[in-house]
């Protein structure tokens, strides 16, 4: 499979090591807005900037070329991104994280929320820790963990540290240097707590998990989801 690395940056060169590892080549390594021709690849991985997402994502829609993102902090064009890969008849997979534990504790995480639902005396509080390089605040992963509380509790929507009122969900991002990611999610009471959490011990998982993306979803057309891949109901 000849892939285009869309974003080189330490994610994008993990990524090249986990691919070169299971018989891939790597075609293009996009580092900047620079002109490449994206026809070369069979598929494309974007792990690039906010601002550079949408128009690497959609110009693979344009020219057939399957995508698998996960980059976080454009999601305000998704639905627009979504409308262009329909009209193309692409393929394209967005996570917030491709590591397999995290989409399992997405699934833990929801699971935990309907059982919570019925149950008062709780307050729901989350924190997410990563190195300092990371751009946007909370974390996409954070915020798909908050929108799956939401989906299964009354909880209507999440704030940035504080919440603004008590249906909402506070996230605190912590930005400490080398640490590639920790999630945790706490029921809160007086008489005891309940806290799940996943913690990445390195890249490495993020990055095989958006590997076996891109290699499941060559031939498609479509839009999927890591549940999808992972083949979790």
């Amino acid at each position: 499979m000849k892939i285009a690395l869309l974003g080189y940056g330490r994610m994008g060169k993990e990524i090249e090591k986990i691919a070169i590892s299971r018989g891939h080549e790597i075609v293009i390594r996009k580092a900047a807005d620079t002109e490449i021709d994206i026809t070369q690849a069979d598929v494309a991985i974007d792990f690039s900037i906010p601002t550079s997402a949408f128009e690497n994502i959609t110009n693979c829609f344009r020219n057939g070329v399957p995508v698998v993102s996960g980059t976080t902090g454009w999601l305000d064009n998704y639905s627009k991104a979504l409308d262009i890969c329909e009209e193309n008849k692409g393929a394209f997979i967005y996570a917030s994280n491709f590591s397999v534990g995290v989409n399992i504790f997405f699934e833990l995480n929801k699971q935990l929320a309907k059982m919570m639902s019925n149950i008062d005396n709780y307050d729901i509080a989350m924190e997410e820790i990563h190195h300092t390089k990371k751009l946007d605040a909370p974390s996409g992963t954070a915020i798909t963990l908050a929108e799956g509380i939401i989906e299964n509790t009354s909880k209507e929507n999440w704030d940035l540290d504080e919440a603004s009122s008590e249906n909402n969900i506070p996230i605190v991002a912590k930005r400490i240097p080398e640490v590639p990611g920790t999630h945790s999610v706490w029921y809160n009471s007086e008489v005891d707590s309940i806290e799940i959490k996943h913690t990445a011990h390195s890249r490495k998982g993020f990055a095989l998990g958006a590997v076996v993306a891109a290699e499941w979803l060559l031939g498609k057309t479509g839009v999927f989801t890591m549940k999808d891949v992972l083949n979790i109901s």
